[in-house]
Order: structure tokens, then C-alpha cells, then sequence
């Protein structure tokens, strides 16, 4: 048996789609989704492979917290985060938070990999839309990236 030492430092979050592994990585200056053909059980194995090797995020810590927008209003029915400057937390694989400033159109999206990026002109219903979406990754790849003018703020 060879073993092949491996870096997938880079490597944000991972899909399967139509015969295609989708790979999401941070490139230092962007975020790049990368499909390469592929089954369904190279996806599968890849989760598998997380499940045992992953210990559980840690947030590096930051003598000054970076600043995230709060959310100023109520999306679906949950209350909104008033006079917060905390972040909304999100279970996805992609992001650790989302955060949105209607009178600005911002949208500030804090990666798992601990890069955030703040996109402008961004519509409050792309942003609920976006916030109630049963994938915050998926929404992101298809609603998102590319559409919308974006920086890396930290």
C-alpha cells in the first residue's frame, strides 16, 4: 500500500450534482466552485471521510471581534437579532455565519474556513431567501457567488 500525505486546508465544503463532485474552495482573494465528473460514491466517501477525521470547528481567537452586520428585521418568522452585533449562525458545511444590513443592501458571510466576505446591492428578498434556505451552500452557489459585487473584509 502507498500512502499520498494530502492538504485539503482549502477545501470549504463539498456537493455531488449530476454526475459532477462539486468542490468549494477559498482561494485566498475568492471563493472557487470547482466540478470535476465524478460518482455519487466519490461524495459519499469524502463525507465519510470528514465524519472520522473532523474534530469540531474552533473559532481562532481574535483580540478584536470582526465586525459583522447584525440583522435588523424579522425573515420567516424568526425574531429578529435587535441591537445584536452578533452574527446569525448557520448550519451548513460552507458557513459558519450570515449577516444582512437592509438600509446598506449588504450581505456578510463569514465561511467556515474563517474568511468573510461582504457583498453589495444585495435585495432583502435574495437575503430571505438566502437565510430560509434548507441549504445555505446551494443557495449560495447558485443565488449568489458571482452575482453580486464582493470583497473579503478580514
Amino acid at each position: 500500500m502507498r500512502l499520498s500525505k494530502m492538504d485539503l486546508s482549502s477545501l470549504i465544503a463539498i456537493a455531488h450534482s449530476d454526475g459532477h463532485l462539486q468542490l468549494l474552495l477559498d482561494r485566498g482573494d475568492e471563493i472557487e466552485l470547482l466540478e470535476i465528473p465524478a460518482p455519487v460514491q466519490a461524495y459519499e466517501g469524502l463525507v465519510e471521510l470528514n465524519e472520522i477525521v473532523a474534530e469540531p470547528a474552533a473559532f481562532p481567537e481574535y483580540e478584536e471581534p470582526i465586525a459583522l452586520l447584525p440583522v435588523s428585521h424579522s425573515v420567516a418568522g424568526v425574531p429578529p437579532v435587535e441591537g445584536s452585533d452578533e452574527p446569525v449562525r448557520v448550519s451548513s458545511s460552507m458557513a459558519a455565519t450570515i449577516a444582512y444590513d437592509s438600509h446598506e443592501q449588504t450581505l456578510q458571510v463569514e465561511f467556515k474556513s474563517g474568511a468573510v466576505y461582504e457583498y453589495s446591492g444585495v435585495d432583502e428578498e435574495t437575503w430571505e431567501d438566502f437565510y430560509s434556505a434548507d441549504s445555505v451552500g446551494s443557495f449560495y452557489n447558485q443565488h449568489i457567488k458571482g452575482r453580486f459585487d464582493c470583497e473579503r473584509i478580514d
